[in-house]
């Protein structure tokens, strides 16, 4: 593996995660944040993963590695194209449900996720144009990043072992929501190695790509509007006689 290939992963393996920890505490300490705090977070991820993949792609390029290697291609047509609609399909489900279950809690505020959806997400019509911004950005080049980069590199530095690629893949990925505790980090690492072992089965990045926006997008614009419903109900019942 050549040597600007190790420095591209050790950064994604260590700076990546402290990094995006280090921003989230820095949130999460303030007692609530502004609409021009969040459009400053959606532009600067907007510019740092853009930069970050087009890094690799440029030293993919240099090095004569295939846009096919990396996943950026549909070579199965058919099959691409229904994994797409059921993995996204399936996401959605499984993301409506589990919002569902956040807002029945006796205190959802006192979660992480919601605590941190407050902050982050958007707030308001505007903010939303921005955040499927982001959501497009982060889509598209993490996936080229973990499933295409990591996963090609490492399944090459095996010897063309799947599993080794797959794997790592996922590792990295769990390991770059580090801002999302431990338990974060596993469930995303889980989501990491279908994703991977998806990407390795149809051998395009397009259902992971449209899975992960499917998904980011769902939360983001689902999770604090329904937040913002349960604390106007709270507040309506306690206004009562």
């Amino acid at each position: 593996m050549t040597w600007d290939f190790v420095v591209i992963l050790i950064f994604l393996a260590i700076a990546v995660p402290l990094l995006g920890r280090h921003r989230v505490r820095q949130l999460l300490r303030m007692p609530q944040t502004t609409g021009r705090q969040r459009l400053r977070l959606y532009f600067s991820t907007i510019f740092g993963q853009w930069a970050l993949a087009g890094i690799i792609a440029w030293r993919c390029n240099s090095h004569q590695v295939s846009m096919a290697s990396l996943g950026v291609e549909i070579s199965r047509p058919v099959l691409t194209a229904l994994t797409s609609v059921a993995l996204s399909g399936l996401l959605l489900t499984n993301q409506v449900f589990s919002i569902r279950e956040i807002v029945k809690q006796p205190d959802p505020m006192g979660n992480r996720m919601p605590f941190l959806a407050m902050r982050i997400f958007p707030q308001n019509r505007g903010e939303q144009a921005a955040f499927v911004a982001v959501v497009a950005t982060v889509s598209v080049c993490e996936e080229v990043i973990y499933r295409g980069f990591v996963q090609w590199a490492f399944q090459r530095a095996s010897s063309g072992l799947v599993l080794a690629g797959v794997a790592s893949s996922a590792i990295f990925f769990g390991a770059a929501h580090l801002y999302q505790g431990r338990k974060g980090m596993a469930v995303t690492g889980i989501m990491g190695f279908i994703f991977s072992a998806i990407r390795a089965w149809t051998k395009s990045l397009l259902p992971c790509v449209t899975a992960h926006f499917i998904t980011d997008l769902s939360v983001g614009l689902l999770l604090p509007a329904r937040l913002r419903s349960l604390g106007n109900s709270s507040s309506r019942d306690a206004l009562a006689p």
